[in-house]
């Protein structure tokens, strides 16, 4: 099976992009005729010998008293549930609430998590670093920062080697606007509808989301062009996008042919004849769109629009703050399932495991343009953080966690379309390794986003089985599945059950 766990620092491009999908290595697994479960049957929780503390801190009453009192009041808002949950530990796939119950982690604190939960090699590494030096910042030379820089280096091809580190994605993808403006001399930059690129003012701009945006002036200089969604969209069909599984869209396209593409590229053709000006800074896209709802783009598209950006003196960047260190399975980075280069990538997230860091990988030309002024920033690059996120490209490595993306997150794809099926209401099943989304609909006919409320409800009853997931989508009508990359078969068949009762038991309730 084709994989590109680590890639050697000679590595050649197009090597590295030939990586594809096979999942005849399932056989029963993704090949049975029926889910397995009866609506009615649910397995135990997997097993886990792993004990936690015993939790002695303040009470859950105190908590949500400081937290209406003290925190900032938009974490009253998206308390995600009817009944908070009140975490205390984690480990590997695993969290446990204060009263001691444990859960499946499926949402890895917004796709952050990447190789599990106080995974012991990372915390090791973090630990280490903690006895030898906290912070110093990159005026000296110290190790962690140089060994991380090659190491991360080592996962590009050629020119994209030249590396910055920050403290998170809003701050990368500010960062990598501020080059693309500079480096050639353009301003305009243009995003997918239901992108979700930071809430930093400057990437509020790139971020095309109602939710997100706030009535003042922001962003100034960013466009948002339609998003290629072939499910939701107003074209697509079943042949559309690198993912096991497609579309229910009817689609009668020749062999090798995608109307669909041609016609979402003719909607990024008509912005650039009536939104921007002739010449552009770059064009922002996420690989698959997270919060968006893993939303999948023809697999042409990204690959035509780099070349319309570039005949316009734009440079491309490729957010990977979701989708990059091997999500989504068949490749390391999200933009190699598209086959294209970009000019610059950005990153953040699973980088550290949920410790706070984020990246911009560029060219060295770029790098020069960049170097007009001074720019300094006193924790990207700190020793914990340089440490830990070695750390976390090692267990990448050792763990076969893209391995396990692909694998695990192939059955899981391949077993949620057989929901699909079974339920009106789940409209579709996209993504690739383990960036998966699950939109859910009134009816399959006018594809009309399920309620707030439906979702609400079926998204606590997973909850109280003992599941964790997400919500997206520009209408919240899409469970977001992104685990820890260490999660097994038998997590994946637990969830399965879960999820297929969850559902069951609200159909019952309609």
């Amino acid at each position: 099976m084709g994989s590109c766990v680590h890639l050697p620092g000679n590595v050649n491009y197009e090597n590295v992009a030939d990586v594809t999908y096979n999942v005849t290595q399932f056989g029963a697994l993704c090949q049975k005729s029926a889910f397995k479960y009866p609506s009615t049957d649910l397995p135990d929780m997997p097993p886990c010998n792993f004990k936690p503390e015993e939790y002695k801190g303040m009470s859950k009453e105190r908590m949500m008293e400081i937290r209406r009192q003290y925190c900032n009041p938009m974490t009253m808002k998206i308390t995600l549930y009817k009944k908070p949950v009140f975490l205390h530990q984690g480990y590997m796939q695993w969290l446990w609430d204060v009263d001691g119950r444990r859960y499946l982690d499926l949402f890895a604190g917004v796709a952050t998590v990447s190789v599990g939960h106080c995974h012991p090699k990372v915390t090791a590494a973090a630990e280490q670093q903690l006895k030898r030096l906290w912070h110093t910042t990159n005026i000296y030379v110290y190790p962690p920062l140089h060994e991380y820089c090659e190491k991360l280096a080592s996962y590009f091809p050629d020119p994209l080697k030249v590396i910055y580190l920050t403290n998170s994605g809003s701050e990368a993808n500010d960062l990598a606007m501020l080059m693309a403006r500079l480096h050639t001399g353009n301003f305009d930059i243009i995003t997918l509808r239901g992108s979700y690129h930071g809430g930093s003012p400057q990437t509020m701009g790139l971020t095309s989301n109602a939710a997100y945006k706030y009535p003042i002036a922001n962003g100034l200089g960013c466009t948002n062009t339609m998003c290629p969604d072939v499910f939701r969209g107003p074209w697509g069909g079943s042949h559309c996008r690198d993912s096991p599984v497609q579309t229910i869209r009817d689609c009668s396209c020749a062999q090798g042919h995608c109307m669909a593409n041609e016609q979402y590229i003719g909607q990024l053709k008509e912005t650039f004849a009536t939104s921007v000006p002739s010449r552009i800074a770059a064009f922002f896209g996420e690989p698959i769109q997270g919060v968006g709802g893993a939303v999948q783009y023809p697999e042409n598209y990204l690959k035509e629009a780099y070349k319309l950006v570039r005949e316009r003196g734009g440079v491309c960047i490729a957010d990977e703050v979701q989708t990059g260190f091997g999500r989504t399975g068949s490749h390391f980075w999200g933009f190699q399932g598209h086959g294209v280069f970009p000019d610059i990538v950005t990153m953040a997230k699973g980088i550290g495991n949920g410790f706070p860091m984020g990246a911009v990988v560029t060219t060295p030309e770029i790098a020069a343009s960049f170097a007009k002024g001074v720019h300094f920033n006193t924790f990207g690059g700190n020793p914990v953080a340089c440490a830990v996120a070695s750390a976390v490209l090692d267990t990448i490595k050792e763990d076969s966690a893209q391995q396990i993306s692909l694998n695990v997150g192939t059955y899981l794809l391949t077993e949620l379309a057989k929901l699909r099926d079974k339920y009106e209401i789940i409209g579709d099943v996209r993504g690739k390794g383990l960036q998966i989304g699950v939109e859910m609909v009134k009816d399959k006919a006018s594809r009309d986003p399920l309620s707030p409320e439906a979702m609400g409800e079926i998204f606590e009853d997973v909850k109280d089985m003992g599941v964790l997931i997400g919500k997206g989508g520009l209408y919240g009508q899409t469970f977001r599945i992104k685990p820890p990359m260490c999660i097994t078969m038998e997590d994946a068949d637990f969830f399965l059950a879960v999820f297929n009762k969850s559902i069951h038991n609200y159909m019952e309730r309609r």
